[in-house]
């Protein structure tokens, strides 16, 4: 038996079909998607901007640890202590300053502040970030 179609029925079938093949695929455990890695001093910082208490404590701690040489608004004029507010987007060498010292000017702080404190400071100075 012969079935025949009417125009309208061929035109809403390609209707359906062009929304299906628009619509976008969802992925599964095989399929990956390449994108540029994130930096994880890239994520650092965009953490330190969503989380408001890592900013409050980073502030306590550098007014308590780092506003004597860096001043208090991170900036210290006169002395050999760079403007913090500068300080390029590099969680990495901000913690390796920090822990370990910098030109034998800036003393380690590794053996004072753990890693949850230097994170605290990270967002406090992420957070004031000039550049």
């Amino acid at each position: 038996m012969e079935r025949r179609f009417g125009g309208a029925a061929i035109v809403a079938a390609l209707a359906i079909l062009s929304l299906m093949l628009a619509m976008p695929q969802r992925a599964t455990a095989q399929q990956t998607v390449p994108s540029e890695p994130v930096k994880a001093d890239q994520a650092a910082s965009e953490q330190a901007k969503i989380d408001p208490a890592k900013i409050d404590l980073g502030k306590a701690i550098f007014a308590e640890r780092c506003s004597h040489c860096h001043g208090p608004n991170m900036v210290n004029p006169g002395t050999i202590t760079p403007d913090l507010r500068r300080f390029p987007d590099d969680h990495d060498r901000f913690v390796n300053t920090v822990k370990n010292g910098k030109n034998n000017r800036m003393p380690p702080w590794g053996d004072v502040l753990n890693d949850d404190d230097i994170a605290e400071l990270w967002a406090y100075i992420s957070s004031r970030r000039t550049q």
